[in-house]
């Protein structure tokens, strides 16, 4: 198969659909993590607290590489740099988004993100971070941080330095299904005993603001990050009380959120469901269930890339999907 510039792959003289990318995900121990990426996903994943599934991803913290069809063996950001076509017209210096599955067995940093130019001035150039959660499965009575009721910088770094977490975090009741947008700026923290796939733009910085005294591997508490904190946290942000979906699902298809980033839908397949490919890019993520899409056999926890030319994807099977494209 040949693939001519800027345009679709041939065979025989004939314009054919472009291949699914299917990437290979790459795992990170976390202080926090766990082992359901194993017992839940079936991964092959390394000993240890294993907190961090990136599943779709070309950063350099974990940039994926292609398992099969004309680009195995090379990574996503070397498509992204080599094969641009296949990502249709989408902008920008790096591939854009970042797909993970995170396992959180412990309580994750009180944390905040940077915007992008936040991160570009600070943080050599790189993206921020705005991101979303969808809660794949909880423990019972589980929670999370997102938001805070400080009013202003001030009241914010005194309630700090006093230790009066409770007067400043907002915890939010959690349940499988429940969707949450984290904008830069906000501050948040996934709590113990929750499965999410997060959707996110392509960075990987962090801003701890608290860490429970923790200590890393090499014994030492972990860095806080509390000037940059402040600086980024938007206290003008009205913190939500749920993560309820509550926009219709449309013929199986649930738009969970759509910004200037991403936009990010659930999709329910029972039977036979074919998805219009018509943007730069898709990622799909299967969440639950099991099936095949365009032939190809796909599972709990399979992830691909679907290309600009790949045409429509026929899927069948019964299975819950999350699909994002920029």
């Amino acid at each position: 198969m040949g693939l001519p510039p800027g345009g679709a792959p041939i065979r025989e003289g004939i314009p054919v659909a472009q291949d699914l990318i299917f990437t290979r995900p790459i795992f990170h121990d976390k202080i926090w993590g766990g082992r359901r990426l194993e017992t839940v996903f079936h991964y092959d994943i390394p000993d240890g607290k294993i907190g961090e599934c990136w599943a779709i991803g070309a950063h350099p913290h974990g940039d994926c590489l292609i398992e099969e069809g004309p680009y195995a063996g090379s990574t996503l950001s070397q498509l992204w740099d080599e094969h641009h076509e296949l990502f249709g017209d989408a902008k920008g210096d790096r591939f854009p988004l970042l797909i993970k599955i995170l396992d959180a067995d412990g309580d994750l940093s009180i944390q905040v993100h940077p915007d992008d130019e936040y991160a570009r001035v600070h943080e050599n150039g790189s993206l921020g971070k705005k991101e979303c959660w969808y809660v794949l499965d909880c423990e019972p009575n589980a929670t999370i941080i997102i938001g805070q009721k400080a009013k202003n910088r001030e009241e914010f770094a005194g309630l700090v330095k006093e230790g009066r977490w409770g007067d400043l975090l907002n915890e939010v009741p959690i349940h499988k299904g429940d969707f949450f947008q984290i904008n830069p700026g906000t501050l948040h923290a996934i709590k113990a005993g929750t499965l999410v796939l997060e959707t996110q733009q392509s960075s990987d910085v962090t801003y701890r603001v608290y860490d429970y005294d923790r200590k890393g591997a090499d014994g030492k508490p972990r860095e806080l990050h509390l000037k940059q904190s402040l600086d980024c946290i938007d206290y003008d942000m009205v913190a939500p009380t749920s993560g309820t979906v509550t926009t219709p699902e449309v013929d199986g298809v649930t738009l969970l959120n759509s910004n200037d980033r991403y936009t990010v839908e659930r999709v329910r397949v029972g039977g036979s469901k074919t998805l219009t490919q018509d943007h730069d890019f898709m990622c799909v993520s299967v969440i639950e269930g099991s099936g095949s899409v365009n032939g190809r056999e796909l599972h709990e926890g399979s992830h691909f890339v679907a290309p600009a030319e790949s045409g429509d994807l026929a899927f069948e099977g019964d299975m819950a999907l999350i699909c994002s494209w920029v």
